[in-house]
């Protein structure tokens, strides 16, 4: 039977970078000879941020890749190497920088309702050698449980979120962001927000501030907020130039005044925006029929950019009629959800984990297979929402 479509015209993201930010950016060079390298508008974001999410301090990167790289780049100076669990379904970034700073990865599976790590077959991976859990809330939903929480907090493992996808959610009434070690976010086109490229990291913990500041610059000293951490290298070192004395062997991911700026000018708008995407999602859920697809996701707190469609059940030939109709409909989508599905999948691990590794993972298979994401933004139509739904309905 022939199904009904419609040209939604509908991608992934629109409008994310608006006239207000680009004459926020214009204002900005206009006053004067301004400095474009980082300086105060990049301290400014940093602090406005900090003060959004409820965290002490943030450092401001150059892309939300960069943010986990700077992340365990520090963890490994100040905790030293071993085995960090990780997600199935997340970024390649966060696996990359695992392996990238040589740590041992040690996947888990998802759980079907948040899209995040399985927190009891996390806690059943907890040893000896594990030096974090880097924890990826998944397009929007919470991933955490108390029980986790307590665990690592008995333990004193390091929680790393990776809240990319996922700012303005919440858990228990706070950010989620605020109840790891440590933090990462990032400012991509699609995202929430944008800063065109751009990312953050933010944390309580003022060592590990001072340690992702100086990283971000070539690990210069001179980066540090602390005049005691200046002094005690200087004191330590007597024989360099203060100026140029490189604690750590760090990177070049500083940004620029301008994504600060335009970054600014989004952060005024984020809370209004998120609530738009929380009712869009609702609606989206409210509207499926779910006997064909999963609609029983945690939604509690969640705070969506995206809206996830996966297949109640194992259908490859469904599965197919639904990626020929998002097609047809002009609707733009992503197959197997965050990052491209089960990351076990990848050539990059492949190499490292074995060809058949990704089979003890069934649950994101499943995502990988008969997952899919859509966009979810704050001009986007309600109509729009109801039609696709009646749309993807008709499929059987």
């Amino acid at each position: 039977m022939a199904i009904r479509t419609r040209n939604l015209d509908w991608p992934l993201m629109k409008n994310n970078i608006t006239r207000g930010d680009l004459d926020a950016v214009i204002e900005f060079l206009r006053a004067g000879e301004p400095q474009l390298t980082q300086s105060r508008e990049v301290e400014s974001f940093e602090r406005e941020w900090s003060a959004w999410l409820g965290a002490k301090h943030s450092v401001f990167v150059n892309s939300g890749s960069s943010a986990n790289l700077l992340t365990l780049s520090a963890l490994r100076e100040t905790c030293g190497t071993g085995e960090i669990i990780v997600p199935t379904l997340t970024w390649v970034s966060d696996i990359a920088a695992t392996l990238q700073c040589g740590y041992t990865p040690v996947f888990v599976d998802i759980d079907p309702r948040t899209l995040g790590m399985d927190n009891g077959e996390v806690l059943r991976k907890l040893t000896a050698r594990t030096k974090a859990v880097f924890l990826t809330h998944v397009l929007g939903y919470n991933a955490l449980t108390r029980e986790l929480l307590a665990e690592l907090q008995a333990r004193e493992i390091p929680l790393i979120e990776d809240v990319c996808e996922s700012y303005g959610a919440t858990f228990e009434g706070r950010k989620l962001g605020t109840f790891g070690t440590v933090a990462d976010f990032s400012f991509y086109y699609a995202h929430h927000m944008s800063t065109i490229e751009g990312g953050m990291i933010s944390t309580n913990d003022a060592g590990l501030h001072e340690a992702l500041r100086m990283l971000r610059s070539h690990g210069m000293v001179r980066e540090a907020r602390s005049d005691e951490v200046k002094r005690d290298y200087r004191d330590r070192h007597p024989d360099l130039n203060p100026d140029f004395i490189f604690a750590y062997p760090g990177y070049n991911m500083r940004s620029t005044e301008i994504n600060a700026v335009i970054g600014r000018s989004q952060l005024k708008r984020l809370d209004r925006n998120n609530g738009i995407r929380s009712e869009n999602l609702a609606l989206f859920l409210e509207r499926l029929d779910p006997e064909i697809y999963r609609t029983d996701f945690r939604v509690a707190g969640s705070c969506n950019y995206a809206f996830t469609l996966v297949l109640k059940r194992p259908d490859p030939r469904l599965c197919e009629r639904v990626m020929d109709t998002l097609r047809a409909c002009g609707v733009e989508y992503r197959r197997g959800t965050a990052g491209g599905g089960n990351q076990l999948r990848q050539p990059y691990l492949k190499r490292i984990v074995g060809e058949q590794e990704h089979r003890n993972y069934p649950n994101v298979d499943h995502v990988h297979f008969y997952g899919f994401y859509i966009g979810n933004y704050p001009e986007l139509e309600r109509s729009k929402i109801a039609d696709l739904c009646a749309i993807l309905n008709e499929l059987r």
